[in-house]
């Protein structure tokens, strides 16, 4: 991919990309970012200094900023450093976008595949988060869910979930299983109409067939009126691999796993070490 190409493009009044040549002018992009080990440190739970200042910086350039998470947004906790900068967001891998209140996609699983993991996470033992629409369930045996959500990455909004059987009369937008990727196969066999990815060792994110951060770029470029070669995406896990191959320019942050390193178009330093400013330097946003 040449990365040189189509730069400066700027919004105009119909929201469509138009280039520029103003002299000493910042290139402009609809920059996509995950949370967790993109903005958001794991080390610190919080985003760092140098990330706030880019985004800051790139947004008075005439850039647009969206979110590409895992996460639903009930438990999108960590964002209020930026979050006056937002103009959209990507949820639950794909499965959940909108801008502003407006909502631009919905793509629930099929309650079949659903009850199919449901049971198979009471069978076998194993905890489960189970993502409605408006709340979230968790079925936690094993204390995983309270191990790494609770204490690694800070959601104490998971300490008091609904009930399952309140949850299951939404529309299910995701589910989260703590198993063994050798594992993961077998049940997806079961799961026709569902697609997983995985940022974690320990548990993977099910969504809907044709719900992925990839797939929700495009629905929020059609939304806004640009095209994704007018985007950049940074990412560092598993499920951020389809947005990464999607935008204009991916980049994966250095803490990235490997895997994502060798499919993006860049990679920058890690989140802890002024990754997403070294990359927009380098691109000429900010």
């Amino acid at each position: 991919m040449d990365n040189q190409q189509e730069l400066f493009p700027i919004v105009n009044a119909e929201g469509n990309f138009k280039r520029s040549f103003e002299k000493g002018a910042k290139d402009k992009y609809a920059l996509f970012f995950d949370i967790d080990g993109t903005l958001v440190s794991f080390k610190t739970h919080e985003i760092p200094p140098s990330t706030i200042q880019a985004l800051t910086q790139a947004k008075a350039n005439g850039s647009r900023v969206y979110i590409a998470t895992g996460r639903p947004p009930i438990i999108i906790n960590n964002l209020g450093a930026i979050e006056h900068l937002i103009d959209g967001y990507i949820t639950t891998n794909g499965a959940l976008c909108y801008v502003d209140d407006e909502l631009i996609c919905c793509q629930p699983i099929p309650k079949q595949d659903v009850m199919t993991c449901i049971d198979d996470a009471k069978e076998k033992g194993y905890s489960l988060i189970v993502v409605g629409l408006k709340d979230v369930a968790v079925l936690d045996p094993k204390g995983d869910v309270a191990r790494i959500f609770r204490q690694m990455l800070a959601v104490k909004e998971f300490d008091q979930p609904s009930p399952l059987d309140e949850v299951l009369q939404q529309d299910i937008l995701q589910l989260t299983p703590f198993f063994a990727s050798e594992y993961e196969r077998e049940l997806l066999a079961r799961m026709p109409h569902c697609i997983s990815a995985r940022w974690h060792p320990e548990f993977t994110d099910i969504t809907a067939n044709g719900a992925d951060k990839g797939k929700g770029i495009m629905a929020i470029a059609l939304h806004e009126g640009f095209e994704a070669k007018h985007t950049i995406a940074f990412g560092d896990g598993g499920n951020d691999a389809s947005m990464i191959l999607q935008a204009g320019i991916g980049i994966a942050m250095g803490n990235a796993i490997d895997a994502l390193k060798e499919q993006a178009d860049f990679i920058t330093s890690s989140v802890d070490d002024g990754g997403i400013l070294n990359a927009l330097h380098h691109f000429n946003v900010i």
